[in-house]
């Protein structure tokens, strides 16, 4: 935790106003509730003192539906301003099955973004349907370009 607001002050000094943390996995699948909720908390008052974003990673290709539901109950009472899908780095990225139960977990007060193998213009409006208020993806070009051709297609 002190790692992580030192690093979180560190990038706020370089100008960024959104900082992502990966939630502490080992922490949460030892069911240390308390030390996931400090880590979390350490991060979102350091950031939120410089009116900066907090997503915190879930990474839920790692975690069973019941971890997810706490993960996502427990970055609620850290005051996060987002949950996140995952890194992208797992062995699979954001589902709408997920992003439908985070987006039921959290409600509509805090952001959901489904990052991680979203690669074309289908996938993100499906993420959106799905509750995801952000997307992330590599493909964000080819997914803005099909975005814009769709468009002209139904203005026409």
């Amino acid at each position: 935790t002190t790692s992580k607001v030192m690093e979180t002050y560190a990038c706020l000094g370089d100008g960024a106003q959104e900082i992502d943390m990966v939630l502490n996995v080992g922490a949460l699948k030892s069911e240390a509730f308390g030390m996931v909720l400090n880590d979390i908390q350490g991060v979102v008052q350091a950031a939120h003192h410089q009116r900066a974003i907090v997503k915190v990673i879930l990474e839920n290709a790692l975690l069973t539906r019941r971890q997810k539901i706490l993960a996502c109950l427990l970055c609620q009472a850290a005051e996060a301003d987002f949950v996140k899908t995952s890194t992208g780095f797992a062995a699979s990225g954001a589902t709408l099955e997920d992003v439908d139960l985070m987006r039921r977990v959290v409600g509509a007060g805090m952001g959901v973004k489904a990052a991680g193998g979203v690669r074309s213009y289908a996938e993100a409006l499906a993420m959106i349907r799905a509750g995801a208020s952000r997307i992330g993806s590599s493909s964000g070009v080819s997914i803005l370009q099909a975005a814009e051709a769709s468009l002209q297609g139904n203005s026409s």
